[in-house]
């Protein structure tokens, strides 16, 4: 059943104060959290705090770096968060960036696609308790490894991608696909194209997809949306995933002029479809609306990334009363 999950943390509120958060977020009618890893909090840490505050909560890592822990590691902690979530934990994994993994992490990040293949194929043979068959193992760098501590049962293993390739490897072995930076008319389209794809997993392929919503109407937010928009559309792998989508032709005069760098011209230049299309914005009611438009498109979660509006920061009670408003309007 199609339900809507939350990004945490929140910004603003210390990890060990979310309790209240995510309680408030329950009784809402939420019922997943999610979380990303960039340069804030890890994965983990929030979702196994979720988890032991409320034990009925799907808790989602949203995307782990397949590059940044090796594949033993990698297992252990997609173990125990399905151990702190028994039949309620999704792991997904992904390729994330060269600038996180090799900039940031001084990790080479060479041959996203395979070390994502090879990481998926290691990670469903040993959560299960066994050695991975050798081939497997020595493809995603791993000798001799099994698990001490294996789950009741395996989280959901979710793949992030964006280009076609990867988004048929995540039809074919993973249990789903976590994406962003897509509006609800987009996602027929991706499931359309997996249903091309032999399923090598015995159960649904789902779509998990991160809306981004900031609350407000005026001005700031929507040049908040086209900032947002021209920044991250201009990279290579995302610009591509519109490309495939059928977004390239009317992003294209943007993406030349951010690479140019006219970093105003690029946001000025932004279609108003895209940010109609990839962005929530308004009222709880209006926005409410808008994350309904992805339910009623296909999406099996639709995880809500709270953006505070630019130069009125919002408190993170105030994101928590938004979020709860907006919930029962859905």
């Amino acid at each position: 059943m199609a339900h809507i999950g939350v990004t945490i943390p929140f910004d603003g509120l210390p990890l060990h104060e979310h309790r209240e958060a995510i309680g408030r977020l329950w009784e809402a009618g939420y019922r997943e959290v999610s979380t990303g890893e960039v340069n804030g909090a890890d994965a983990l840490t929030p979702l196994v705090l979720a988890a032991a505050w409320q034990p009925e909560l799907t808790v989602s890592a949203a995307v782990v770096s397949v590059f940044t822990r090796g594949p033993g590691l990698l297992a252990m902690t997609a173990a125990a968060l399905a151990d702190a979530a028994p039949g309620r934990a999704r792991f997904g994994i992904g390729a994330s960036s060269d600038r996180i993994v090799e900039g940031w992490n001084g990790v080479p990040f060479h041959k996203p696609y395979t070390k994502v293949a090879d990481a998926l194929a290691f990670l469903r043979a040993v959560l299960g308790g066994d050695k991975a068959p050798p081939e497997i193992a020595e493809a995603a760098g791993s000798d001799g490894f099994r698990l001490a501590r294996v789950p009741e049962q395996p989280p959901a293993l979710m793949v992030a991608a964006l280009g076609p390739r990867m988004q048929r490897l995540a039809a074919a072995s993973g249990d789903g696909v976590v994406l962003n930076w897509l509006g609800p008319d987009d996602v027929g389209f991706v499931r359309e194209a997996a249903s091309q794809v032999t399923r090598e997993v015995d159960r649904p392929f789902e779509i998990e997809a991160r809306v981004f919503v900031i609350p407000g109407e005026d001005a700031a937010v929507e040049i908040a949306a086209r900032r947002q928009i021209a920044a991250y559309l201009s990279v290579p792998v995302y610009a591509n995933f519109q490309r495939w989508l059928g977004r390239g032709e009317a992003l294209e005069p943007m993406i030349a002029a951010w690479e140019g760098g006219d970093r105003k011209g690029a946001t000025a230049l932004v279609p108003d479809a895209a940010v109609e299309d990839l962005f929530i914005t308004g009222s709880p009611e209006r926005c409410a609306a808008g994350v309904r438009r992805y339910l009623d498109a296909g999406v099996d979660v639709a995880t809500i990334a709270l953006l505070p509006p630019p130069g009125s920061p919002m408190t993170a009670a105030e994101q928590i009363d938004f979020l709860c408003a907006l919930r029962s309007h859905v």
